[in-house]
Order: structure tokens, then sequence, then C-alpha cells
């Protein structure tokens, strides 16, 4: 049982995220936007690397490595909550590093675009990087598990309120009790949770951003000019004997690599991906599609993301108090 949900990194919500925004977030005009008409591109750079590139929405999503600071900031904030109840408890560590630059939030983005790491490792985007082995889960006593997670003896998870921001939890009773003390709704994890990204009734959700980027995205895939890229870039893969993709998010699955990303024929489909993108400058022009697609949504709601910006801001000055 998790405590608290997780969050996802940039890249995973924005592609985890496409079909649903897709369907549920955009306007039903593919591409072109709100205002009926496909938006101008800044300038195309040429077969830019993805540590380069800089979209609108960078400003409000976070890094991986702010993601992990951020999971070591809901620990903290648990381990204080679980203090108060006489209880001294080690949070597990959610995530190990991913290997990547904070440069580069976006490298797969466009799937392979990285000519030295294709021909290294095809389409392996772990490689190099540790997998440390999952830690087991700490013992708790009956007791240290209510006040964690907020349940009553012989539940599995909480079954009393669940309000959305700290502000709101602190007028609830959870109906569970230890030691004399009421445990807050959904435990001392659901309580560092929202101290950290809904302190109040005004928090914008922390998915927010994640999302905005993903109808980005869709809406970019789905521009004139990037379907002519793709459509460049997936006949120069037909030529090459890799035939059927549409997509570079479709490669492996099409091409049957599943099950060894790394190996001499990932490594071969991997190289001759990348230089197809090369080849119609695919992720320039698609990257410059991102651009002014996340620019025509960061306009469309600047309100909420002023707002949503500022208690980021917050985040990590309550991340700096902790440390």
């Amino acid at each position: 049982m998790s405590p608290t949900p997780r969050r996802p990194s940039v890249a995973t919500a924005l592609l985890a995220a496409t079909v649903v925004l897709l369907a549920g977030c955009s306007d039903g005009g593919g591409g072109k936007g709100k205002d009926g008409g496909e938006p101008a591109f800044g300038p195309i750079a040429t077969n830019p690397a993805t540590s380069s590139i800089s979209l609108p929405m960078d400003a409000y999503t976070d890094s991986d490595a702010e993601i992990r600071r951020m999971d070591a900031v809901q620990a903290r904030l648990t381990e204080q909550c679980m203090a108060r109840y006489g209880f001294t408890y080690e949070a597990p560590s959610k995530r190990p590093a991913t290997g990547s630059a904070d440069g580069d939030r976006h490298r797969n983005l466009f799937g392979e675009a990285d000519p030295e790491h294709a021909a290294a490792h095809g389409y392996d985007s772990e490689s190099g990087v540790p997998r440390p082995q999952k830690p087991a889960p700490p013992q708790l006593s009956q007791s240290a598990s209510a006040v964690l997670f907020g349940t009553r003896p012989g539940e599995t998870a909480p079954t009393g309120p669940d309000p959305m921001s700290q502000e709101e939890a602190e007028k609830v009773d959870s109906g569970v009790e230890v030691g004399g003390q009421k445990v807050p709704a959904g435990g001392c994890g659901r309580e560092a949770y929202r101290k950290l990204y809904a302190p109040t009734k005004d928090s914008v959700d922390l998915l927010f951003s994640f999302g905005l980027a993903a109808e980005a995205h869709n809406r970019a895939q789905e521009d004139s000019r990037v379907v002519t890229a793709l459509k460049g870039w997936s006949d120069c893969m037909g030529k090459g004997g890799y035939g059927g993709v549409g997509t570079p998010y479709e490669v492996i699955e099409k091409l049957g690599l599943q099950n060894d990303k790394a190996g001499p024929k990932a490594v071969a489909i991997a190289t001759k991906d990348v230089a197809c993108k090369r080849e119609v400058n695919l992720v320039g022009i698609w990257a410059a599609a991102e651009v002014a697609y996340q620019q025509r949504l960061v306009e469309e709601h600047a309100e909420t993301l002023a707002l949503y910006k500022k208690q980021r801001d917050d985040r990590l000055k309550l991340a700096a108090s902790l440390a």
C-alpha cells in the first residue's frame, strides 16, 4: 500500500496523457486550436539536440531532479507527522535517479533522437542507470499503520473523508484515533501530500501543467507541418526496411523490440530511426510546433498558470526550509 499518490516524470505524463487529453481536452479541431488556424512557427532549428530545446511549459513543470527533491520533502513531512504520534518512521525512497541531465528533460519527447545513444544502446532509455532493488516496506505496528494510512483496524485502505486540501482537512474528523490523538484524514502520508501540493482550497491540481503540455503535444503532432515531416520520416524508415511505422512511438511495438531494446536489431533500427529524423529535420520541426502550441495554451490559461507558478515557488521554499 502506498500512502500517497506518485508523480510521473515529465515524459511519462506527456505520453501517457496523449490519448486521454486529445479526446477530453482538445477543441476537436485536430491541431488547429481554438482560433481555427495553425499557429505560426518561430525559428526552426536544424536537427537540434533535445538538451537544447526549451519549451514554454518548462517554467511550470519540474525536472526529474526537482521531482525527486519534492519526493524527499514529502517523505520528510510524513516522518514529521509520524513523530507527532511517537513513531520513528523512515519513508522509503520513491524513485532512483533517472540518469537524465536536468537540461535534457525532452530527451524522449520525439522518440530516440540521439545518434550516439542509438548506436550504443538502441532504444534502452535506462542503459547505464543503476537499478537498485526496491527496499522492503517498513514493518509497522497496527497503531503505526493507522497513523500512516488513516485506517481503522481491519481496513486495508482508509474509508473516512478525503479532503482535497490541507485547509479543508484541518476542519475534518477522520474518525481514527491513536494514543488519544486524532489521526489526519488519510493518515500522515496523505497529510504530507496535501501540505506540499494542496495546502489551500485554491491549490491548482498538481497535474494541471502536465495536462496542458500533453494537450499541446497532441495538437503539435496533428499539425500539418509535423504530419508532413512524420510522413517523410516514415517513408525513410520504409526504404530502410522498417516499414509500417507511422510515428516514432510505434517503433518498439510494431518492429518487435519489446523484449530486446538494446540488442543488435534494436541498435540497427534506432540508428536508422535517428538518421531518418535528421534527414527530414523531424525534431526541429516538431519542437517548433511544440513551442507554438504550448505558447497558445500558456496565453489561454495565463491566470491559472500564474497561480500554479506561485504555488510551485512556495513548494520550493518549503523544500528549502526543510533541507
